[in-house]
């Protein structure tokens, strides 16, 4: 959508072609849980939360920025707001639909044919599209040969809003290397017991921090689940998670309760006479650790309340979780895999088919939750638009550099 309203705005004719009854659907699930358009942290720290493509995602990010994607609301009506955490939002009056209506609505004023209930089926020959129109029973299939294309099919998460993989066939058949999708920013699967599941449910834990076996730790807001733990900090540790059993080995969340205490104050509270007060209201007293976190520490070592102060304090700040699995494909809020970065040119251009671009999750690409997700498709985006556009004005002047 991006790319199609920067290109029609430089004035090319351009069409759109949406599988589901509406486009965006997947921008809406999106706004959910707080809509969370990108991040206002510097360049350096931004492109280096897209991991293993932190040097592509700099160009792609300076391009079209946090800021210049701020500027784009603000020009469609949409205010926006840097919250307390650096994350960046729309002002409280201003729903994702608000956004998606303003955007439409430029779209069409811009001259986009906006098609939906159309499925892509293909290629045909050597710039032909095969597209079938399921807007009535009929299911009429066309072919279309457009100048340049920009595919746009998301990845292999939440498939109700048409972000199924259902593309990859298609794209392999034409020699296109596709790595196979694996969740990201899930949760992590835990092997409680039937207790602990019963007694705990759902339930946060406030201000923990959180690693993989030896790794860095993540701070953030923890929820225990009946299947195991989900929230900000497991979605970071996500490709750490994976890797290590890819590897296999263990894959052992370590639960920091309390990483804002030095080690030597927690230890120094934990010193102090039990007297006659439970282990729960011990750990209430002294370190404001009330359920679920006495229930969680049995889980996990059953003799916890018997623990002397020095294992107990080491317990409190690694409590293990040993991942037995990550959540399944579809319930990921983004996914990993995708369409290999060497498949494509500088400007996102299958290299097996000249005309042909991709953006957003079809790219091999993952980065955490935050603003960084959708950042990253709209910049994706930002850059193809620039390739098409030099493609084209390389094909009327053949005298213009196409770089």
């Amino acid at each position: 959508m991006l790319a199609a309203q920067r290109l029609a705005g430089r004035g090319w004719k351009v069409q759109l072609f949406e599988a589901q009854g509406t486009v965006g659907r997947k921008f809406l699930v999106a706004g959910h849980g707080g809509f969370n358009l990108s991040n206002s942290e510097d360049a350096a720290h931004f492109a280096g939360r897209y991991g293993a493509e932190s040097t592509r995602f700099g160009a792609l990010l300076e391009h079209f920025s946090a800021a210049d994607l701020r500027a784009w609301a603000a020009d469609l009506g949409i205010e926006t707001f840097v919250g307390t955490s650096g994350r960046i939002f729309p002002v409280a009056a201003h729903k994702p639909a608000d956004l998606l209506r303003a955007w439409l609505g430029r779209l069409r004023e811009l001259g986009v044919e906006i098609n939906t209930r159309h499925r892509w089926l293909g290629f045909a020959g050597a710039t032909g599209l095969r597209l079938r129109d399921e807007s009535t029973g009929a299911g009429r299939e066309f072919i279309i040969e457009p100048t340049a294309t920009v595919l746009a099919l998301g990845g292999a998460s939440w498939a109700k809003t048409g972000s199924d993989g259902a593309w990859v066939p298609l794209l392999e058949e034409i020699g296109v290397p596709v790595v196979p999708f694996a969740p990201a920013n899930c949760g992590a699967e835990v092997g409680w017991s039937a207790f602990f599941q019963e007694k705990v449910g759902r339930a946060p834990l406030k201000n923990i921090a959180l690693r993989v076996n030896d790794g860095p730790a993540v701070r953030g807001e923890l929820m225990l689940t009946d299947y195991g733990v989900e929230g900000t900090p497991v979605y970071a540790l996500t490709p750490e998670v994976r890797a290590a059993r890819a590897a296999g080995g263990p894959a052992v969340l370590h639960l920091n309760l309390k990483p804002d205490l030095p080690p030597a104050t927690l230890l120094q509270k934990l010193l102090q006479p039990r007297g006659k007060a439970s282990f729960p209201e011990f750990l209430k007293k002294t370190l404001h650790l009330g359920p679920p976190v006495p229930t969680l520490l049995r889980e996990v070592a059953p003799e916890a309340a018997a623990l002397h102060p020095e294992a107990l304090a080491a317990l409190l700040t690694a409590v293990p979780l040993p991942v037995a699995g990550l959540r399944p494909l579809d319930e990921a809020i983004s996914t990993a895999g995708g369409i290999a970065f060497a498949a494509v040119d500088e400007h996102l251009m299958l290299r097996q088919r000249p005309g042909t671009f991709v953006a957003g999750e079809m790219l091999d690409w993952e980065a955490p939750t935050g603003g960084y997700l959708l950042q990253g498709c709209f910049s994706t985006g930002a850059w193809v638009a620039r390739g098409v556009a030099l493609r084209l004005m390389k094909n009327e002047d053949d005298a213009l550099p196409y770089s």
